[in-house]
């Protein structure tokens, strides 16, 4: 891949307890950087949260070794706390694959995750499964000062709510704009018979059941 004088990317499904083989979250960018990729960093299967403490440690592990390869973060789309310290991420989760939607990130989760992203040292910031066209147009639009410019459509779309001013809603509606409504708020889940976090299923690779 070297050869054809593209920079070349490596990413890992892993989290803050490292691959399958316990190896390191460090050494596994060492190894990376060291086998020549350009940009090394994670992507799917750990919420952004989870995501961003493995980037770290993956950054805290290079710069030891004195090496500078470009990062790269493309977190899963959903909020998924409980697997934090598990190999196979959300996929132990029981609602995976086909009810994971009341985990959805807001589109304030994803300006949030895309501002950490950035002021960890992060150059190439993405989403993976779960990841919708209104969150990588928050995340461009969080960080259109640093890009230079607003994301295409964002004159139809002011940040925080702002167009909710000149709306035709309700006044009390018309009230919540601004950021500090916004990322303050506490999104309810509007299932009172569901809990808030989920009990992970265990699956044991060796055995593979």
């Amino acid at each position: 891949m070297k050869t054809t004088n593209k920079p070349v990317a490596a990413n890992l499904r892993i989290g803050p307890t490292g691959d399958v083989n316990n190896v390191s979250v460090e050494d596994c960018a060492i190894r990376m950087a060291k086998a020549g990729a350009d940009i090394v960093g994670i992507n799917c299967v750990f919420d952004y949260k989870t995501a961003l403490k493995t980037i770290k440690q993956m950054k805290a592990g290079l710069d030891k070794e004195g090496l500078s390869p470009f990062l790269m973060l493309q977190p899963l789309g959903y909020h998924a706390p409980e697997v934090e310290h598990r190999k196979l991420g959300y996929f132990d989760l029981p609602e995976y694959p086909f009810a994971l939607e009341p985990r959805l990130y807001t589109r304030f989760d994803a300006r949030e995750f895309a501002r950490q992203a950035h002021e960890a040292g992060v150059g190439y910031i993405g989403g993976c499964c779960g990841f919708e066209p209104y969150h990588i147009r928050e995340m461009a639009d969080e960080l259109a000062g640093e890009r230079g410019k607003r994301p295409p459509g964002a004159n139809m779309n002011p940040p925080y709510g702002g167009g909710l001013k000149e709306s035709i809603l309700l006044p009390h509606v018309k009230k919540r704009v601004g950021k500090k409504y916004w990322t303050t708020l506490k999104p309810s889940f509007g299932r009172p018979d569901c809990p808030v976090e989920g009990t992970p299923e265990t699956y044991d690779m060796e055995k593979n059941n």
